[in-house]
């Protein structure tokens, strides 16, 4: 990848308590939460996970959804919901993933098969659901 293109920084996530939420997310797919102390102490509006060192997902509170400026016209997107995010792991994180999740009884789908993404047709991938009901996509490609 050049430099030059383009990469994801962040995906915003709507979330019932975010601070459950990053717990989710780091006890699940072992990501870092960030800002969680400084979100509990009423100093940032919310806080998020570090997915790699380029991307985080952010957390925010449905509350957080009247505050956010909006562009004209779109005043009923603030809170929807995306339809997936999708985190690529390496093949021993995948399955440990899913054996993670099967052990805390979080409903999943069977294992698919060449689903195309970014880097082509992942050989597996399954999706879940978070706390919040956001849906998560787990693949490999290796």
């Amino acid at each position: 990848m050049t430099h030059h293109m383009a990469r994801l920084d962040h995906v915003v996530l709507w979330v019932a308590d975010p601070v459950a939420a990053a717990g989710f997310y780091e006890r699940m797919l072992g990501l870092e939460p960030l800002r969680v102390v400084e979100f509990t102490a009423g100093e940032v509006s919310f806080p998020s996970v570090r997915v790699n060192e380029e991307t985080i997902l952010d957390l925010a509170p449905h509350t957080f959804a009247e505050h956010m400026p909006v562009l004209p016209g779109t005043a009923d997107s603030a809170g929807h919901p995306v339809n997936h995010i999708c985190l690529c792991l390496p093949s021993d994180a995948f399955d440990a993933l899913r054996a993670r999740l099967a052990e805390h009884a979080v409903p999943m789908t069977d294992i698919g098969h060449d689903s195309f993404g970014a880097r082509g047709k992942a050989p597996r991938n399954f999706y879940f659901r978070d706390p919040d009901g956001n849906v998560v996509e787990a693949r490999h490609y290796d």
